[in-house]
C-alpha cells in the first residue's frame, strides 16, 4: 500500500496569517515529497475559507517548481464549473510544467452553496451528468481536433494546446461514492478516490464492494487503483488522544454546514452547527472518532492501516486537514514518514 496526502489552505478565522499558512502548507507538501508519498492532492472549492483553492492547477505548478518527485494530483477539479477547452488546456499545461507528475482527478462537486453561486439553478445532484460529459470530451481534445456537441458544451473543431507530456493522457481519477460511479470510472479507465468522512470501516468496505461489483460488470477493462481517505494525525504519546479527535468535532460544526447546506457563511468562515442536530450525529461520538480515524501512536496507526491494507487498498491517502494545530500537523507527519511508511 502506497501513500498520498491532503494538505489543505484552511483557515476557521482571520487570526491565522495567509502567507503564514502558504508557508506551512509547501513545507508539509516537501516533507511528503522527501518521505515517499506517491502524491499530493489540491482541491478546488470557491469562496470558503476552508479550502482555499479557486484553481488546483495553481497550486499544483507552485508545488511542482518546489518539489521533485512527487506527483501533483486533482482532487477534483469540478466538472459542471469548466469548459471542456480550457480544462484539457490547463491540466497539459501543468503537466508539461511539471515534466509529466499531474494525476487528473475530476469529480462532480460537493457543495450546494457553491453551485448556487457558480452556476445558479443546477442541482449539486446533478454534477454527475456533467463529468460524464466532461472527461471524454477533455481525452479527445487532448489526442486531436474534436467537435463536440453535447447537452452541457457545443463547440466546432478545436484541440488541446497544449498536449499532456504523458501519453495518451495522464492518469485519470474520480471520486466515487455512487455505484453508478464506481461503474463510469471502471469503464472509463479511471481510478477511484473514495472518502468514508467520519463513518465507520464498514463504509470503506462498502465501497470497496462497489468497486468489485463495478469490475464484474466490466470484464474487459483494465483494474483501476483504489483509494480511501481519512483524516489522520499520529501523536508521540497516548495522553495527546484528544488533539485530533478536539479538531475534528471542531472542523465538522462548519464542514457538516457546507456538505448539508443548512447553516451560514459570513466572510467566507461557515458557520458553526450544533451536530447534535444531525442525524447520524453519533458519527462525532468521541470514541466513534477515536475508532474510525487514522488517529493514534506509531503502532496504532500502524495497526489500523493494515486493516486497510488487508481490504486491498491500493493508496491510502493521508487528510491533514482538519482544524489540526499546525504544528501537531507537521509533528505527526513526521512520526508517520518515520515510523509508520516503514511497514509497509
Amino acid at each position: 500500500m502506497k501513500f498520498q496526502l491532503v494538505i489543505n489552505i484552511s483557515r476557521s478565522n482571520n487570526s491565522t496569517d495567509m502567507q503564514t499558512l502558504l508557508k506551512h502548507t509547501l513545507e508539509m507538501v516537501q516533507m511528503a515529497d522527501e518521505g515517499g508519498f506517491e502524491i499530493v492532492w489540491a482541491a478546488e472549492h470557491h469562496a470558503l475559507e476552508l479550502t482555499i483553492a479557486p484553481n488546483p492547477f495553481q497550486l499544483l505548478t507552485w508545488y511542482a517548481a518546489n518539489t521533485n518527485q512527487i506527483r501533483l494530483g486533482t482532487a477534483v477539479v469540478i466538472a459542471p464549473y469548466w469548459h471542456p477547452i480550457r480544462l484539457a488546456g490547463e491540466a497539459a499545461m501543468l503537466d508539461q510544467i511539471s515534466g509529466g507528475r499531474l494525476e487528473f482527478g475530476i469529480g462532480s462537486g460537493a457543495y450546494q452553496r457553491e453551485f448556487d453561486r457558480i452556476l445558479p439553478g443546477v442541482s449539486q445532484s446533478e454534477g454527475h451528468e456533467y463529468m460524464h460529459e466532461l472527461l471524454p470530451a477533455v481525452q479527445k481534445l487532448w489526442q486531436g481536433d474534436y467537435e463536440h456537441n453535447g447537452k452541457f458544451w457545443s463547440f466546432p473543431t478545436s484541440t488541446s494546446v497544449p498536449k499532456p507530456f504523458q501519453q495518451p493522457h495522464p492518469p485519470l481519477w474520480i471520486a466515487a461514492r455512487a455505484p453508478v460511479t464506481y461503474d463510469f470510472a471502471v469503464q472509463h479507465g479511471c481510478n477511484i478516490i473514495s472518502w468514508a468522512l467520519t463513518k465507520p470501516f464498514s463504509e470503506v468496505a462498502d465501497y470497496k464492494t462497489r468497486f468489485a461489483d463495478a469490475l464484474a460488470k466490466f470484464p474487459d477493462a483494465q483494474r483501476p487503483l483504489f483509494c480511501t481517505m481519512r483524516h489522520t494525525c499520529v501523536y508521540d504519546n497516548i495522553k495527546q488522544a484528544d488533539v485530533p479527535v478536539d479538531a475534528t468535532i471542531r472542523q465538522a460544526k462548519r464542514f457538516e454546514n457546507l456538505f448539508k447546506n443548512i447553516g451560514t457563511v459570513k466572510n467566507g468562515f461557515p458557520e458553526t452547527i450544533d451536530l447534535e442536530d444531525l442525524k447520524q450525529n453519533n458519527e462525532f461520538d468521541r470514541d466513534s472518532l477515536h475508532e474510525n480515524l487514522i488517529f493514534g501512536t506509531p503502532p496504532q496507526v500502524i495497526e489500523k492501516l493494515k486493516r486497510y491494507e488487508a481490504l486491498g487498498v491500493d493508496q491510502f491517502t493521508y487528510n491533514s486537514t482538519f482544524d489540526l494545530d499546525v504544528v501537531f500537523q507537521k509533528r505527526s507527519l513526521e512520526l508517520f514518514i518515520k515510523e509508520v511508511m516503514p511497514a509497509f
